[in-house]
């Protein structure tokens, strides 16, 4: 696969530099132009304050692309949801129609593994949805998480699923999921969801050991290190969960299943809750690209 690299991470890769890998779905299809351009190019900052190279993700005009230009983030967000979300399904469609494509977690740990990123922050992973047992509906970044050797950083499974399910998930398809600095899996708008976690680790230079570890003993897949949003940041978790039931129970009525599911319920919660949900959003990716450098640039150090 061709695959266009910016010259900034490759020279970030070859001289050992932390290089964290950054999703454009949320800027497609997370929030609406320009607030979409705005938060991607400050998560990039972040990244850069804290020593490590960002490197958006995505295809563009058909060129899978690893660290996109500030004129590629400003026309994805642009053209918003005309731009196609790209799961692993979905990448030889749209590279062979020359199309621009948005990547969501699966994806961009697809084209961040072949470009030799081994870091990616994100807000919450996709999972197990609710009524799954009746649907099968069960998000392409548990499978990808089981096989695609990538750590993701995130606050949690989003809170729009079942969360027992998906650690269920997790746990039989042989994923690591680590909780920092907790004990209890983060429920993305709140720290807390009452499932226990089996591994704690509390600094980065820990984390980075675990994965080098894997790495030497040819282990494959992937790590999932839950990261809960600061504390200011978290919502009440009754309000959510009110604002989470009244957005599902719309999406049934309509009908609305696979990946349109996602934007659906999170854009139907952000204008329940009056945009507090999406503020909270913004602030638990500022926090997770802060993590996810700190790890990239300990794994460096460790070669």
């Amino acid at each position: 696969m061709n695959i266009k690299i910016s010259q900034e991470v490759r020279d970030a890769i070859k001289s050992g530099k932390g290089v964290v890998a950054l999703e454009s779905t949320i800027i497609s299809h997370g929030m609406p132009y320009p607030q979409n351009v705005e938060t991607a190019l400050l998560v990039e900052e972040e990244v850069r304050k804290c020593g490590a190279v960002p490197a958006t993700i995505a295809i563009i005009n058909g060129v899978p692309t690893v660290g996109c230009s500030k004129e590629e983030i400003e026309h994805l967000g642009k053209a918003g949801l005309s731009v196609t979300k790209v799961s692993r399904r979905d990448i030889p469609i749209v590279i062979a129609k020359g199309q621009n494509g948005a990547t969501t977690v699966a994806s961009t740990m697809i084209l961040a593994e072949k470009a030799g990123v081994k870091v990616f922050a994100t807000g919450g992973i996709g999972g197990v949805h609710r009524g799954a047992e009746k649907t099968m509906d069960i998000s392409a970044d548990l499978d990808e998480l089981s096989k695609t050797d990538v750590c993701v950083v995130c606050a949690g499974a989003k809170s729009i699923l079942d969360l027992g399910l998906t650690m269920e998930y997790l746990e039989t398809k042989g994923v690591a999921v680590v909780g920092y600095g907790t004990d209890e899996l983060p429920a993305f708008f709140t720290r807390e969801s009452g499932i226990k976690l089996t591994c704690r680790m509390d600094t980065p230079e820990e984390i980075a050991k675990a994965l080098k570890v894997k790495a030497d003993m040819n282990l494959g897949g992937g790590m999932l290190v839950t990261n809960p949003i600061p504390e200011e940041y978290s919502m009440d978790a009754r309000v959510i969960g009110e604002a989470i039931d009244k957005a599902v129970t719309e999406a049934d009525e309509k009908g609305i299943k696979g990946k349109d599911i996602t934007p659906f319920l999170l854009d139907k919660i952000q204008k329940i809750t009056g945009g507090n949900s999406l503020a909270s959003n913004i602030q638990l990716v500022f926090n997770n690209a802060r993590l996810a450098s700190q790890i990239a640039i300990n794994l460096a150090k460790l070669g």
